[in-house]
């Protein structure tokens, strides 16, 4: 576990860098493409979703959702993802609402300052590589060359 600190400017560069985001967000894309087909079935974008265990906490306390409110949530989120409603999310559906997932996270930072704790490791937080290539632009930056 690390701690970043970053604003929603932060955020907001990390996205607009086309480069370093479109790269995070095809590397996440592979991982979550289990069969390699080169798109995310209903079944692979909600094995993804269920490690972020988006309904089975409370304010750190475990609670028991009921099946079928998990599984409208699952549904809701893929339905989001798959814009051109073929049951299947292609690379260019997850980086169009990925992106948008991380501009409202920057809008609701805004530009105070905050501190994050985020699992290193695997290494695929967005929040933490938006952090990593703010640290680099800076570091570049003081650095002579």
């Amino acid at each position: 576990m690390g701690v970043v600190v970053l604003d929603g400017s932060t955020v907001r560069d990390f996205v607009e860098d086309e480069e370093a985001f479109q790269k995070s967000a095809d590397e996440r894309f592979a991982t979550l493409d289990l069969n390699g087909d080169g798109v995310l079935s209903r079944a692979e974008l909600r094995k993804a979703l269920e490690t972020f265990r988006l309904m089975e906490t409370h304010f750190g306390v475990d609670v028991v959702t009921p099946p079928e409110q998990i599984g409208a949530l699952y549904d809701s989120i893929f339905e989001q993802f798959d814009c051109d409603g073929n049951g299947t999310v292609d690379r260019d559906e997850f980086r169009s609402e990925l992106r948008k997932m991380m501009l409202a996270i920057a809008d609701g930072l805004g530009s105070s300052p905050i501190q994050i704790a985020v699992d290193d490791g695997d290494g695929k937080s967005f929040l933490k590589e938006a952090a990593d290539l703010e640290a680099a632009k800076i570091a570049a930056a003081i650095s002579p060359p």
